[in-house]
């Protein structure tokens, strides 16, 4: 619509030129460069900075030929509202830094062609000092807008789709294989082994229903949920036990909180037996998370730790009690013949240390 309105306008103006040939070339010049420009922007391939380059220059070059073909006293360019094709081109690219850019650029050359500033053409320059920015902020927006909706699209999808899962597999696994775990212990013999094995799927089963809510869009990535990679961890004979909903930390924290929770199962296992019951407890303390492992087994005697400490193992102390104290948070340590349990506090993220 711009095009044919700088057509009709220069048509209509003809009397004006004193080259009429070549006003008569600008024009079909500003048809021809239309005409490529909308097939170059039809693919975005093809959208790339030197098109929008040459989509400026082209505009500010037929402002800048205008007092060429009319003379120096003209009241409108040849292009006239033709050029707002590449301020709009440049805010839709580049946002509102592109509109400031091209609308500064089209400003400058458009004052500096005249012998004097009119109401008229002060006028002109503020509607593209205020449209370009406008513009581009306005994509912006929209650009975001359509981010937030598909992530919120997306976080709907995956509740409903988790939801039709673990329905199915509460419904009909998981029933079987809490079945065969109680009376495979019931009946005693070789049924024993296959239900301890029904319990481990049945554990994994949970765990993978869990796991649903980490599929998240990549901007959350940064992040992970600590109750999913504590459920990991649950065995046969270590049982974990979480909160209802996602618990975010930062993924770095969390892989570390995590390595700090096998290395108390591993003493378990070592210390206790490997069949031994382990217990892990996972908690929301405000800005921190708190993460309980317990066993009953006969505790830690008095003066050991610092025994093994002196003959240069340093599990507890480096594996342990160092990657809490590199975390910012503390490790406790309760021991006694009722068992041995570690209460690992640490932020959830790095601004809360």
């Amino acid at each position: 619509m711009v095009l044919v309105n700088a057509v009709v306008l220069n048509l209509y103006r003809r009397d004006n030129f004193e080259r009429p040939g070549l006003a008569v070339a600008l024009v079909v010049a500003m048809v021809a460069w239309t005409g490529f420009a909308i097939w170059a922007y039809d693919d975005v391939r093809r959208r790339r900075p030197p098109l929008l380059v040459a989509d400026l220059a082209i505009a500010v070059a037929m402002m800048a030929l205008t007092p060429l073909v009319k003379g120096a006293d003209f009241n409108a360019t040849v292009p006239g509202f033709w050029i707002a094709g590449a301020l709009l081109a440049w805010a839709i690219h580049w946002r509102w830094v592109g509109g400031l850019v091209a609308a500064a650029s089209l400003s400058v050359v458009d004052l500096a062609i005249r012998d004097e500033v009119t109401q008229a053409n002060y006028g002109n320059v503020f509607l593209l000092m205020i449209a370009g920015p406008i513009v581009g902020y306005l994509c912006a927006s929209l650009v975001a807008m359509a981010v937030a909706r598909d992530q919120a699209l997306h976080a709907a999808a995956v509740a409903q789709e988790r939801t039709r899962l673990a329905r199915a597999v509460h419904d009909g696994v998981l029933q079987v294989l809490s079945l065969v775990q109680r009376r495979g212990g019931e009946l005693g013999g070789e049924m024993v082994e296959l239900a301890r094995l029904a319990g481990e799927q049945e554990t994994q089963l949970r765990a993978l229903i869990r796991q649903q809510d980490t599929v998240a869009a990549p901007a959350t990535r940064a992040q992970r949920d600590l109750g999913v990679d504590l459920e990991r961890l649950a065995s046969s004979t270590v049982s974990v036990a979480t909160p209802g909903e996602p618990v975010p930390i930062d993924a770095a924290r969390g892989e570390e909180l995590v390595a700090v929770v096998r290395a108390c199962l591993d003493n378990v296992a070592t210390h206790v037996g490997a069949d031994a019951p382990a217990w892990v407890l996972l908690e929301v303390v405000g800005p921190d998370v708190v993460v309980s492992v317990r066993d009953a087994g006969p505790g830690i005697p008095d003066g050991r730790l610092d025994a093994a400490a002196d003959e240069g193992r340093l599990g507890v102390t480096q594996s342990i009690r160092g990657r809490v104290a590199d975390l910012g948070g503390q490790a406790l340590l309760d021991t006694g013949p009722y068992g041995t349990e570690w209460e690992l506090t640490v932020p959830r993220s790095v601004e809360s240390d």
